[in-house]
């Protein structure tokens, strides 16, 4: 009679889990940094999408090159120092138990966050010179995606910024908030390093074609 038991048993009726078993998760990894790792998958299938568009429409003979502009090099140069102040701060972060905004931690995420504006402003300022030059959007096809790859890229670094300022104004409260703020930083290097090497390939695309 048990082995037929044992053989009709229906585990999938069963609700909730057996007497005495605890339930764990099956990663040991916060929702945020799932969530991450999902989104960055996402952008990245985007960014993919955008550069085949690049490659199929630049066959087209209306395409005309637009040169590197030099600034790009310098707004590069910010964005890697960006990212390595992130990383610093989240290596900092692993060594106290107090994190706060006038902290050694505080200070590198807030200059990694200032960087990363300044990259913005630099691109910005890419623009705005190639436009003093004549290098409208409508102007040829070339024109049009330089302005739409490197603005998906500045939206996305805009996005990361807001999750910066939110671990900013975390550090600068009273309560102690270590753990959420070491979550933060830890996400913002991970998203920085992402978009850092999505601008990386993006660069490398411009500058060769």
């Amino acid at each position: 009679m048990s082995l037929y038991r044992d053989v009709t048993v229906k585990p999938w009726d069963t609700t909730g889990l057996p007497d005495g078993i605890e339930p764990k998760p099956t990663f040991n990894v916060p929702n945020e940094k799932v969530a991450l790792v999902i989104f960055a998958i996402c952008a990245s299938v985007l960014f993919s999408l955008l550069v085949v568009s690049y490659f199929i429409r630049m066959s087209i003979g209306d395409w005309v090159p637009l040169a590197t502009p030099t600034g790009l090099w310098i707004n590069s140069a910010m964005l890697v120092l960006s990212s390595v102040a992130f990383q610093l701060a989240v290596i900092q972060s692993r060594k106290t138990e107090n994190i706060r905004f006038l902290s050694v931690t505080g200070l590198l995420s807030f200059v990694g966050g200032l960087l990363a504006i300044g990259f913005i402003i630099g691109q910005y300022s890419v623009w705005q010179l190639l436009i003093g030059q004549g290098h409208y959007l409508q102007i040829n096809p070339a024109n049009s995606f330089f302005y739409l790859l490197t603005g998906v890229h500045i939206v996305h670094l805009i996005g990361g910024l807001w999750v910066w300022s939110k671990a900013q104004l975390r550090m600068l409260g009273t309560t102690d908030t270590t753990r959420e703020s070491r979550l933060s930083l830890e996400l913002c290097a991970w998203y920085w390093h992402f978009l850092l090497l999505v601008w990386v390939g993006l660069f490398y695309l411009l500058a060769i074609t």
